[in-house]
């Protein structure tokens, strides 16, 4: 087979396109939870610490006081904007518990699969052997 048919063989395969969809689903559903994060939950978080805005929080690495992370990131000066780690930690949080919970109701949702049955062993050997052998693989022995 060419390269080109191997390619779409593998790219054609179910799993593979289950997770191309999973893919982007899941950038659409992290851009939702940084919008819940930005916009709905540090705000008020904010309010309660003394009107804190998260995400101009930064420390200016060359020593110069600026009036927000914008001017600094103009000024082209170096910073630690740990203020938007903060969000962006905290959207990690919710995405990692929103997929627990998924994951928790899926394996509800699952049911558990079939016991194997116990292997036929060896009487001499105690050897793992099949179903239909008539002699041991591992000692040789005849088997009834």
């Amino acid at each position: 087979m060419s390269l080109a048919e191997d390619f779409k063989k593998f790219a054609m395969r179910g799993n593979v396109m289950d997770m191309a969809v999973g893919v982007i689903i899941g950038g659409a559903f992290g851009k939702i939870v940084t919008s819940v994060v930005n916009d709905i939950v540090m705000p008020p978080v904010g309010m309660l610490l003394g009107n804190v805005d998260f995400s101009n929080l930064f420390i200016s690495l060359n020593g110069k006081e600026y009036a927000t992370l914008e001017a600094a990131k103009k000024a082209g000066a170096p910073v630690l904007a740990y203020g938007s780690f903060m969000n962006t930690v905290i959207d990690f949080l919710i995405l990692a518990f929103i997929i627990f919970m998924m994951i928790c109701q899926i394996n509800k949702l699952t049911p558990a699969p079939a016991p194997k049955p116990e292997p036929r062993l060896c009487p001499y050997c105690k050897s793992e052997i099949a179903d239909d052998a008539t002699r041991c693989p591992h000692c040789t022995s005849h088997l009834e």
